[in-house]
């Protein structure tokens, strides 16, 4: 997938994931701007220093303001892949509203602000663009979110977004995906469950390239799909 010359913007960056997905742009050639939040601030990302990548810091993804500002300093914008979010497990009973509100912020609140000054972007080239959000198992199998309601609902809404959106702005040549992923095999999610099958998990790395074709101009005419990226979970 050759991303030469093309600018894209990774929310959600300097995560687990978003390291992964920003890797592989990079070896395919891609000018990458990656925002995140001052509490980041004092950590070491893998790829600090990068000519091929910019970070900025102390951007809230929650202010719409904030956001539209961050998006008009990007130039000839080709793709937004949208990974920035959080995670609150909890029964019902134990997560009140304070919980929901934190989880649609964090993860609905962030990709539709996102999507729409990518859209806005994206809208004064003639070559269209390509937007990716993250959603989540939960999002697809409402069943699996047992125990975990304020999330699943958060991130339903994101897949539900990624539909609407991908038919709204397929005459524009925007094509809008989603990727679902179950548990990623990260470093934290081993800590937190030790005893789990860790090799049945999808990785990181193979999660980033079903992304990056996504995200790609090899893609021209996947829209609207929210793919489940499993492993063998």
């Amino acid at each position: 997938m050759d991303y030469q010359g093309r600018t894209v913007v990774i929310t959600g960056g300097t995560g687990g994931l978003g390291a992964a997905v920003v890797d592989a742009l990079i070896a395919a050639g891609a000018i990458c701007h990656v925002p995140y939040r001052g509490e980041t601030a004092g950590k070491v990302f893998p790829h600090h220093g990068h000519k091929q990548v910019t970070h900025y810091p102390q951007i809230d993804l929650t202010d719409e303001d904030a956001v539209g500002g961050f998006y008009r300093q990007i130039p000839n914008l080709w793709a937004s892949i949208h990974l920035a979010g959080g995670f609150a497990p909890g029964r019902i009973a134990a997560a009140g509203k304070s919980v929901l509100a934190s989880q649609l912020d964090v993860n609905l609140m962030t990709c539709y602000l996102c999507c729409r000054s990518a859209v806005a972007a994206m809208a004064t080239s003639s070559n269209g663009g390509r937007i990716v959000n993250v959603a989540a198992r939960p999002a697809l199998e409402w069943r699996s979110g047992a125990g975990m309601a304020a999330y699943a609902a958060s991130k339903a809404a994101v897949a539900a977004l990624t539909v609407a959106l991908a038919e709204e702005v397929a005459k524009d040549n925007v094509l809008v995906n989603a990727v679902a992923p179950s548990i990623l095999d990260t470093p934290a999610n081993r800590a937190a469950m030790p005893k789990a099958d860790h090799a049945a998990w999808p990785k990181v790395e193979d999660v980033a390239q079903t992304i990056l074709f996504l995200a790609s101009p090899a893609n021209k005419v996947t829209r609207g799909a929210v793919v489940p990226v499993y492993g063998r979970t």
